[in-house]
């Protein structure tokens, strides 16, 4: 079970609750705090990359090199989440597909996934129903179940381990073949 939020407090009153992950879109940068709870609690971490925050992260997002870009970042935070006391088999990657990040800069970082294996550290992965999708489609929000499995099967045979998505039962096999695939 885990704790979507940038804010120690929640996180620590649902740790308490039952929570196992502490996945902050933030990577420990919103609160001063986090990092602490997350190395007192000893529980797995997931450091999501985003460019500005929730509100400013689609005003006209540009990268030079995103896969560059996003690994410096994880370089940056992985050192950061250990200097604080997080042990580095608890950080889970997250490259934050649509978290300031255009449609062309999403299907970069998926087509390039496995340079982030690079880190040997898990990588968390959330496609399901996202605007690059609809972008890509033409869909709605809606009706993009299809597109979301593709995505979702191609991140795992580019190095993904773990899938975030709203559709578990439709997405579970089509991960069960990609990561078949990409086992053999």
């Amino acid at each position: 079970l885990s704790i979507d939020t940038t804010k120690a407090g929640v996180a620590e009153k649902a740790l308490t609750a039952g929570a196992d992950i502490i996945n902050d879109i933030s990577a420990l940068s919103f609160d001063p705090n986090m990092a602490g709870i997350a190395a007192e609690a000893a529980c797995p971490v997931v450091l999501m990359h985003m460019k500005g925050t929730p509100r400013t992260m689609q005003e006209s997002p540009h990268y030079d090199d995103v896969v560059a870009e996003v690994s410096r970042y994880f370089i940056e935070r992985l050192a950061l989440a250990q200097s604080c006391g997080i042990k580095e088999e608890k950080i889970i990657l997250d490259v934050g597909i649509g978290f300031g990040k255009r449609t062309e800069d999403n299907v970069t970082l998926l087509k390039h996934l496995r340079q982030f294996t690079v880190f040997g550290r898990p990588l968390l992965v959330g496609l399901s129903r996202k605007r690059f999708i609809g972008e890509l489609t033409g869909k709605p929000v809606g009706e993009r179940l299809e597109g979301s499995l593709a995505a979702a099967a191609v991140a795992v045979q580019n190095g993904a381990d773990i899938i975030r998505t709203h559709d578990v039962a439709a997405t579970r096999p089509a991960v069960i073949i990609a990561a078949a695939l990409r086992e053999a």
